[in-house]
């Protein structure tokens, strides 16, 4: 898929006031620091398109973009910056689990893990609620250029491995580096493939 435009539409905290229509939608998110902006600037060949904060979990809002006037691209909060505070991730939660459960346009969301962590609780619970929701997800690994040799490989399979406990069947997989655009054109096929099937 070539990427031709891509345009900011909206930003806002309230899941009614996305764009009207139908057109399918692909939510990106992560962890607060998972590289989450870098990916939708490489993805779309933009570099200041997602704005990236130099305060991890500064970003509080559902931004909308459109992407060849085809499709929306849509830029979730950051979850689990733990110096928010309680009420900052009670609302935080709030608009995510909204976005996710009642946006019928929301097509498939890609979740961002860290390539170089081992799996973490908050991210294991994360797929859980979506799995126990229903809700489509893919797993983006990222930051795949901070790992040499075979410790990206090690990473990845020790995660997909600890998955494997849990699901039946695990949800596809793209391994990412922003910096190297790895993975760029999988994830772009990806959504085109889902586009094409609708």
């Amino acid at each position: 898929m070539e990427i031709k435009s891509a345009e900011f539409v909206i930003s806002n905290t309230n899941v009614k006031k996305c764009p009207p229509g139908n057109l399918p939608e692909y939510a990106f998110i992560g962890r607060s620091n998972v590289g989450k902006s870098s990916l939708i600037n490489m993805l779309t060949s933009r570099k200041g398109l997602a704005m990236t904060s130099a305060t991890p979990g500064k970003m509080m809002l559902i931004n909308h973009f459109f992407i060849n006037k085809e499709w929306y691209l849509v830029d979730l909060p950051g979850y689990g910056y733990a110096r928010r505070g309680k009420s900052g991730q009670g609302s935080i939660r709030k608009i995510i689990e909204d976005y996710i459960l009642e946006r019928e346009q929301m097509t498939n969301l890609f979740l961002l893990i860290d390539a170089r962590h081992d799996p973490q609780k908050i991210d294991l619970e994360f797929m859980e609620w979506l799995g126990e929701n229903g809700v489509p997800f893919s797993i983006v690994f990222t930051k795949a250029d901070k790992l040499t040799g075979g410790k990206l490989k090690t990473s990845v399979n020790n995660y997909l491995n600890k998955l494997q406990e849990q699901w039946e069947e695990l949800p596809p997989h793209f391994v990412t580096s922003s910096e190297k655009k790895t993975g760029r054109e999988e994830i772009l096929g990806y959504i085109q493939e889902i586009n094409q099937s609708l």
